[in-house]
């Protein structure tokens, strides 16, 4: 059994695409859809540990050049890591056919109560790293080359209560991202963002059993009540890298089940929904703060 993606077989094959955060959550999924797609991928992230595990399980779910992940250490925030690492991935796979800047991480907590440690820590890690990457992927492969970056943000257009210094992150890489895909357009890149609802990822379990417990009951303030799949975030991801996005640029696909639509004093109507949800992911498993009380 193989990852179950919408899209027709070997549309990546002969590319390479590089993958931040992809030890875990949104990014292992995503680097596994690529790779059952046909593409390599370059798993980037801080922990060895994890990235191998990720590519073990693409090595036994793919055969050919898809099924030789490589796995890539770093700080995103390390400028002179970052600029070496690219020519590491150059130097191994010969090409950069796309970028998807995934690697992210914050806390819980009001913004009265963020040091300014916490506040240069979460924006260097959603936002300068993000520039970093997508910085060094254009100097030295697609300014002349082309390619395509995918940048996951967030759903922040109403403020991002709790993680102010997050949302504050995602906004300037949704700012960045139109900037470089205007600047960078006459080199053949596209630049654009995919920007997560409520997605019900591992990542949910790395909050306070309390937070935890709110992130649970948001499905009741989405449109479509229920959270997403990471596999409905990583087709739109698959998409805009794809050659079926190729007048596309600058744009950002929020995959929330229309969650900002929501409002306290004009919800959507009651009434029973047929969940819908594609689980195209054949290793996910749920969240176990989810998995209460079912």
């Amino acid at each position: 059994m193989g990852y179950s993606s919408i899209f027709r077989d070997g549309i990546f094959a002969g590319r390479t695409y590089i993958v931040t955060g992809s030890g875990s959550g949104f990014g292992r999924c995503i680097a596994h859809e690529i790779a059952a797609l046909g593409g390599r991928v370059a798993l980037v992230g801080r922990t060895l540990e994890k990235l191998k595990a990720s590519a073990a399980e693409i090595a036994e779910d793919n055969e050919g050049p898809a099924g030789d992940p490589r796995c890539y250490t770093a700080d995103i925030r390390d400028e002179e890591r970052v600029t070496a690492m690219i020519g590491e991935i150059l130097a191994d796979f010969g090409r950069i056919n796309g970028l998807v800047n995934n690697a992210g991480g914050q806390f819980s907590a009001k913004l009265k109560d963020i040091s300014a440690k916490g506040w240069d820590a979460v924006v260097r890690n959603n936002l300068t790293g993000g520039f970093l990457m997508s910085r060094e992927v254009y100097r030295q492969w697609m300014e002349v080359h082309g390619g395509s970056i995918v940048n996951i943000t967030a759903e922040f257009g109403l403020g991002l209560p709790d993680m102010g210094h997050s949302g504050a992150a995602r906004a300037g890489m949704d700012n960045f991202t139109r900037t470089a895909a205007l600047e960078w357009a006459h080199s053949n890149v596209r630049v654009n963002a995919v920007a997560p609802g409520w997605i019900a990822s591992s990542g949910y379990d790395n909050y306070p059993k309390e937070v935890s417990a709110a992130i649970a009951q948001r499905a009741d303030h989405v449109p479509l009540k229920r959270h997403g799949t990471e596999a409905e975030l990583s087709a739109a991801v698959c998409f805009l890298l794809s050659d079926a996005a190729a007048f596309i640029t600058g744009t950002s696909i929020a995959v929330d089940g229309g969650a900002p639509l929501e409002r306290g004093y004009r919800p959507s109507e009651d009434g029973p929904r047929e969940n819908r949800a594609f689980h195209g992911f054949h290793r996910y498993s749920e969240p176990d703060i989810l998995k209460q009380g079912k």
